[in-house]
């Protein structure tokens, strides 16, 4: 049976942890920071204003959930259960407990899911997310000179 709790400060080097499987697992461009860096960013979220689940199972920490709530609409940050417990109906169990016993049912909840991150797309739309809207960024480049500019118009 899945449990969950709230995070504490005692829970930040966990989280950190699973944080960067999360980012190498999805390709985010922060896996390549040092854990040192996710540690001190983990503890900034849980001392400021957002809020982490910890879910777990037969006394091992499973999964956990790192949100905060907008006002008119909850944003889940980061969501992540581990590798060795996938499939397994974990994802679904935690996103319906958070759903309808931690976060105010009548609020949309959000969530960003990076462009090649297929499997996490998949995820989401098979637990009732939605498409609502898309982010585009345009990477940093040296080459792009005033010169390139006027080539372009």
């Amino acid at each position: 049976m899945l449990k969950h709790r709230t995070a504490t400060l005692d829970d930040v080097s966990l989280l950190t942890w699973m944080n960067r499987e999360l980012f190498e697992d999805e390709g985010h461009r922060n896996r390549f920071k040092p854990i040192s860096w996710l540690e001190h960013q983990m503890r900034g979220f849980l001392t400021g204003e957002y809020d982490a689940a910890v879910f777990e199972m037969d006394g091992k920490t499973v999964a956990y959930a790192l949100y905060i709530d907008e006002g008119d609409h909850i944003y889940l940050r980061q969501f992540f259960v581990c590798r060795d417990r996938r499939r397994r109906g974990i994802g679904r169990e935690a996103i319906e407990t958070l759903r309808k016993r931690i976060w105010p049912r009548d609020r949309p909840v959000t969530v960003g899911v990076l462009i090649e991150n297929r499997v996490g797309y998949a995820f989401w739309k098979a637990v009732g997310f939605k498409g609502y809207s898309m982010e585009l960024e345009m990477p940093p480049s040296d080459d792009l000179s005033e010169a390139h500019y006027r080539d372009l118009e």
